[in-house]
């Protein structure tokens, strides 16, 4: 249990000295488009030996990745922060919630960072956003990263698909690639000395070229049921990994 505490507080602070390394970072270079792949290597890289987490990154894709597209993930904790940072492809925004705007420190650098804020209660103006992630998919050589779900599903799983991130590669004809994590929040334990083990995995890239609205929900499946094939192949590595039994 000590052990859990410490890493805590080890993280918290790393969390602040990252906060100020970012803002000076975005403070130089306000709304660039690789300053949150910048701010993510700083938050991730640290935090990972904090954490004791064992990482395996099967994202050979995401490094080769030379042109826009709309990256899917599955959002399971705070902690995706941290370990989905290391992986973050250059010239790639995220879209996140207006009210992320607001968290002291963390907020103003996600804003200037370039990322896309989407007021959800408020119809027209996640609208507008929407097509300001469009816009830059189409004509700004920058890729948009999506947690497809819309909220943290706490490990129990895959929640429904939002249809957002689909709409925005059809309409500006980029491809989808989904990118998945294993369910590391049932298995990690921080009081251990070895916290757990976490793998991450890309797909082949899902073009969207011709599609039209019409297929969205075929597309949402399609991405849904790999996805779900593939966190579930990456629980059974890690399974095997810590001789965790079937459940």
């Amino acid at each position: 249990m000590m052990l859990h505490v410490f890493r805590l507080i080890f993280l918290g602070v790393h969390f602040l000295i990252a906060c100020c390394i970012n803002f000076v970072i975005v403070f130089l270079r306000p709304f660039n488009p690789d300053n949150t792949r910048l701010c993510a290597r700083v938050y991730s890289l640290p935090a990972i030996p904090i954490l004791g987490l064992q990482t395996e990154f099967k994202v050979q894709a995401l490094k080769e990745c030379t042109q826009p597209c709309v990256l899917v993930a599955n959002h399971q904790s705070n902690f995706d922060l941290f370990i989905f940072g290391s992986v973050m492809p250059r010239r790639t925004v995220t879209i996140g919630k207006e009210s992320l705007k607001w968290v002291p420190f963390f907020g103003q650098i996600y804003w200037l960072a370039g990322n896309v804020l989407i007021d959800r209660g408020n119809a027209e103006k996640a609208k507008l956003a929407m097509r300001k992630a469009t816009s830059t998919l189409a004509h700004a050589n920058t890729s948009i990263w999506v947690f497809v779900e819309g909220t943290r599903n706490l490990g129990k799983g895959l929640l429904p698909f939002k249809k957002g991130a689909f709409q925005m590669a059809i309409t500006a004809g980029v491809p989808i690639v989904p990118v998945c994590i294993s369910t590391y929040r049932r298995t990690m334990r921080l009081n251990r000395l070895h916290a757990g083990k976490v793998i991450i995995k890309d797909l082949p890239a899902i073009p969207t070229t011709g599609m039209t609205m019409e297929d969205v929900p075929a597309l949402m499946a399609q991405c849904r049921n790999a996805m779900l094939a593939c966190i579930a192949t990456l629980d059974q590595d890690v399974a095997l990994h810590l001789h965790i039994p079937d459940q």
